[in-house]
Order: C-alpha cells, then structure tokens, then sequence
C-alpha cells in the first residue's frame, strides 16, 4: 500500500501541494485527476524522489520512503513513466528498454532476458522496432517503450504521468487497456495521473481529484465518475 499523509512540496514561495492525503491499495489502479496545475505532476515527482516534500510522509509498504534518494526509491520497487513520452532518441528502442534494467543486471539476469520478453509481448510492435532509433517512433510507439523501459525493472508500483497525453483515442486506449490488464493479471499497484478523466475514471478502482495542490475529493471510480458535481466543479464539463 502506499500512503501519502499531509503532503507538502514548495517552489520558491509556490506552494504545488498543500496537505495532500490518500491511499493507493496494494494491486489496484488509483487514478489522480484534474485541471492543468493541480498538481498531479508533482506529486508523482514527489514520490520518486525528484521533488522533495517540505512536509508530511510517503510510506510505501511500510516503509518511510520520503527523504530517500532517488536510486533507493526505484529500488523499493518503485519506477515512474514521465509526462511526455520520455524516451532517449538517440539510443535504439533495445537499448532503451535494456536501461530499466540496469541495477538489476548482476543479480538477476535470467530475469532480466525474460522481463524484456515479456514488455516485448505486452508491445509487439517494439519487437518489430527494437533496432530502429527511439527518435524515429511515432509518440503513441515512444509511450509504449517508456512503459516499457519501466517495467523491465519489475516495479511493484508504477507511477503514469498523462500516458494519453498526445496520442490518438485508439492509441490511448490500448496503452491504458495493457496498464488495466497488467494489474489485473499480475497484482501490480498503479497510481494513473491523467487529465483525460473519463478514460482514468473507466479503468480505476479509486480516484483522488486535486485542485490547486489539495484533495477536493476521494472516493470510488465508479461514484466520481458519475457526480456531475464534481466534474462541473473541477473538470470544467
């Protein structure tokens, strides 16, 4: 499980989180929503360590994982997928995959050839690619390998940053459809950010939704989908 408690993360006297709280079940997707600068980018960024809280804890299984350096966090189990299709043009489409795997080289080899297999079937399409430049993918291809770079280093908690962002509906939906299936299939805990509600919503279990830093609402996917309220309030629709 991971628990955020009275989060707060600061720029300069900006304050981009302000006291956020809420739970994310073991094996489940929870879903962060919201309008463009609530947050939600930032609390991901909090939790992997690349923006340091001011205030209040993660724990992530028990463990206290707010003031760990970046490295320990990926190694509790922990990987993110950035906000923009995040992937090094210049290295090819193997080779990107291969980096999610670097730490866990030495000690689990085998498992790392049989990982890349396994994001290799998740995305055919990569296999297909894999000598090709990373620069030479199409966006809804360079998702599917930072997704994929990411879950070669068998992340018990994935992070999503707006995975829809940019890419066609059809393209969108596949990529979420695999996100959806692999948490169902293998028990992996995903914490979505998206500021596609309806396409979050259709998938998670939980949903949080953030306004200028602070948790608005929380409850249910299936209940937040469907109060009009909220989503005239916040979503703007």
């Amino acid at each position: 499980m991971l628990e955020i408690k009275e989060l707060v993360t600061e720029f300069a006297s900006v304050r981009a989180l302000s006291g956020v709280s809420f739970t994310a079940a073991t094996g489940k997707i929870t879903t962060v929503i919201g309008a463009n600068g609530a947050g939600k980018s930032t609390l991901l960024r909090t939790i992997s360590g690349l923006e340091r809280a001011a205030h209040g804890s993660i724990i992530w299984e028990g463990l206290d994982i707010t003031k760990l350096s970046v490295e320990a966090i990926v190694r509790t189990g922990i990987a993110q997928v950035p906000e923009g299709h995040a992937v090094i043009s210049q290295l090819s489409v193997a080779e990107n995959i291969e980096l999610g795997a670097l730490f866990r080289k030495r000690k689990a080899r085998a498992d790392v050839a049989k990982s890349i297999a396994e994001v290799y079937e998740l995305f055919p399409i990569l296999f297909e690619r894999k000598s090709q430049m990373a620069g030479a993918l199409s966006g809804g291809e360079r998702q599917m390998l930072a997704i994929s770079r990411a879950l070669v280093s068998r992340p018990k908690l994935l992070l999503l940053d707006e995975p829809s962002l940019g890419l066609a509906p059809l393209i969108a939906e596949q990529i979420i459809n695999v996100i959806n299936d692999l948490c169902r299939s293998t028990g992996l805990t995903v914490l979505l950010v998206e500021q596609n509600a309806n396409t979050a919503l259709s998938v998670a279990d939980h949903g949080v939704l953030l306004a200028l830093g602070k948790v608005v609402a929380q409850m249910p996917a299936s209940q937040m989908i469907a109060d009009e309220s909220l989503r005239a309030a916040y979503l703007g629709y």
